[in-house]
């Protein structure tokens, strides 16, 4: 007989709630009809944005430990965990130590690759990007990464690098908190010239970061220093989430913990 198994799909979250219907909530939809004996659960590790939500929403959406007292309550042996992060970073650490203290309360828990993970994930990302945002030749795409401070962040330059390998010289990648920096990203635009530069988030959703950070009219946005730079600026209001290709990623990532699953017996 079938053990009850279940996904939790681990989100960071978001309080923008057109975002997360397009990014969070399609996710965790296309896993829900690729697996419909499975029920899908969701967990989102932002204690700040849960609390938010709570607050203005009067919804309670649960943390990883949460999620996982109720998942056992509800009778479920077998663990699917579904990251939606984009990196093997300080989140999904933290996460997979918290979902592996239940062990003994589950027969089998798997936790599943974030995004990018080999290199196949990164060729897919890239190609994904470039298909759906296709910059012209007198444009250059800059991408807005999250950025940590944990080594993982290494994967950004190396994207950068990766679509230059490829051809596509005006493409660039940085990070709002880490490496490549907004200074990085001014002297290697400057180079290029472009007669215009367009700006996109290179996170799973389009929330504050994107709103603010990227696209805001404060100073300090993205957008206004470009745009101090003498630059004619357009801004994309896109998270990866919403690519199909992207979540196709994430779908295949869960699909390999099925199979590791099925491997157990």
């Amino acid at each position: 007989m079938r053990k009850k198994r279940a996904i939790l799909v681990v989100s960071f979250g978001t309080s923008y709630e057109e975002t997360r219907k397009k990014t969070i909530d399609c996710i965790e939809q296309e896993i829900r009809q690729q697996y419909p004996e499975d029920k899908v659960y969701r967990a989102w590790t932002s204690k700040i944005i849960r609390k938010k939500i709570e607050k203005r929403d009067g919804i309670v959406i649960p943390d990883v430990k949460g999620a996982l007292q109720q998942m056992a309550q509800d009778g479920v042996e077998e663990v699917i965990v579904q990251p939606t992060h984009v990196l093997n970073g300080i989140e999904n650490d933290l996460m997979t130590e918290e979902v592996m203290s239940f062990q003994g309360q589950f027969d089998h828990i798997i936790v599943g690759a974030p995004l990018l993970t080999s290199q196949e994930d990164k060729d897919d990302v890239v190609r994904a990007v470039t298909d759906t945002l296709c910059p012209s030749s007198e444009e250059a795409l800059v991408l807005m990464g999250h950025g940590t401070e944990h080594y993982a962040n290494s994967v950004y330059a190396a994207l950068d690098y990766q679509f230059k390998d490829m051809g596509y010289k005006n493409i660039f990648m940085g990070t709002v908190e880490s490496y490549p920096s907004f200074e990085s990203l001014l002297r290697q635009v400057g180079e290029l010239q472009p007669e215009r530069v367009v700006l996109a988030p290179f996170m799973i959703v389009a929330g504050d970061h994107a709103i603010n950070d990227m696209s805001g009219d404060g100073e300090d946005s993205w957008k206004s220093r470009f745009e101090q730079a003498g630059y004619q600026v357009r801004c994309i209001q896109k998270g990866l989430g919403e690519y199909p290709q992207v979540r196709r990623i994430l779908l295949k990532h869960v699909a390999v913990s099925v199979s590791k699953l099925e491997e157990a017996y």
